[in-house]
């Protein structure tokens, strides 16, 4: 954070890019020179992970589900721009602002920060239905299964390749 700003992280819901469970964020930044003070001053978080639900198949990731984000992360002046999330008044906003400050007395300066409550820990009558959870290991199964058919593939080939040679 001394050499860059950064400035937004946007945190995706787990599995989105790979297999369930395996956390995504991107970072946006912009490269600063050194500098004896931070060149980052704070950070706007847009949390599209906690209690959001997406499927491979049946409810995969669209953009318009981060028009909210869209709107948040590009105004004209982000210094400007207003948090969605307030303790009172909106404990559900998901676009929230945190200082260097803020950031640096957290433990190791982690920057994996959640403020909103996940509500499939806190009621397990809301866990989505049986059907729904076995879709989900089974696009989960099969996409393992692809990946692991693709390094096999790939082995096989470098196995030839090496034999010709």
């Amino acid at each position: 954070m001394k050499t860059t700003d950064v400035h937004t992280i946007l945190r995706l819901p787990t599995g989105i890019f790979y297999a369930n469970r395996v956390k995504a964020n991107v970072i946006f930044f912009d490269n600063k020179p050194s500098s004896k003070t931070a060149q980052t001053k704070e950070i706007w978080f847009y949390d599209y992970r906690t209690n959001i639900h997406h499927t491979l198949k049946k409810n995969p990731l669209k953009l318009s589900d981060l028009q909210e984000f869209i709107t948040c992360s590009t105004a004209s002046n982000r210094f400007k721009s207003v948090e969605t999330y307030h303790a009172v008044d909106n404990s559900e906003g998901r676009w929230r602002k945190f200082t260097y400050d803020e950031i640096v007395a957290r433990d190791k300066t982690s920057l994996d920060i959640t403020w909103l409550k996940d509500k499939s820990l806190a009621d397990l009558d809301n866990l989505p239905d049986p059907d729904v959870l076995a879709e989900e290991i089974a696009e989960n199964l099969e996409s393992a299964l692809a990946s692991f058919q693709q390094v096999l593939s790939s082995l096989r080939g470098t196995k030839q390749s090496t034999l010709l040679n």
